[in-house]
């Protein structure tokens, strides 16, 4: 979008809102890292990228929630925004996915939809760079690195 055609920008309840969303991620992603164990700093438990990316997310909707009232940081919600509202809900269809069916349909199917319908790229690009993707994803996470990811193959 130009910078002429670009929403007006959100009051302050809104900034206020999206400040609270952040920290309440942050606080859900804190609550699931103590779940999984977050362990100490000699030895890292499962839980210690989340608490620290739960941290992270607390500190800065802390920080968005003091600079609410600046007019200008953030964006009124317009049509446009449905487009991250579909990339959101995409991406909770592919996390649910994922462990039922593997990673590389959703994976496919994920790179597909962003591609096609939210980049409104050819079906062509679509198609390949979707394929590319999961295959770049399998060599490295499968068969490069060895992970114990959900895989058909």
């Amino acid at each position: 979008m130009p910078v002429d055609d670009r929403p007006p920008p959100a009051g302050p309840a809104a900034n206020l809102i999206a400040a609270a969303v952040v920290v309440v991620l942050g606080v859900t992603a804190i609550t699931g890292s103590l779940a999984f164990g977050a362990g100490s700093p000699s030895q890292p438990g499962p839980g210690t990228w989340p608490l620290i990316i739960g941290v992270v997310l607390v500190v800065l909707g802390l920080a968005l929630a003091t600079q609410a009232r600046q007019p200008g940081q953030a964006e009124r919600f317009t049509r446009g925004s449905l487009l991250v509202v579909a990339a959101v809900s995409s991406m909770v269809a592919y996390v649910a996915c994922i462990a039922t069916i593997g990673f590389e349909i959703p994976t496919f199917l994920l790179a597909f939809v962003w591609l096609k319908f939210l980049g409104k790229e050819s079906w062509r690009l679509s198609i390949l760079t979707s394929l590319g993707i999961v295959v770049a994803f399998y060599a490295l996470f499968v068969g490069a690195l060895d992970v114990t990811i959900p895989h058909l193959f």
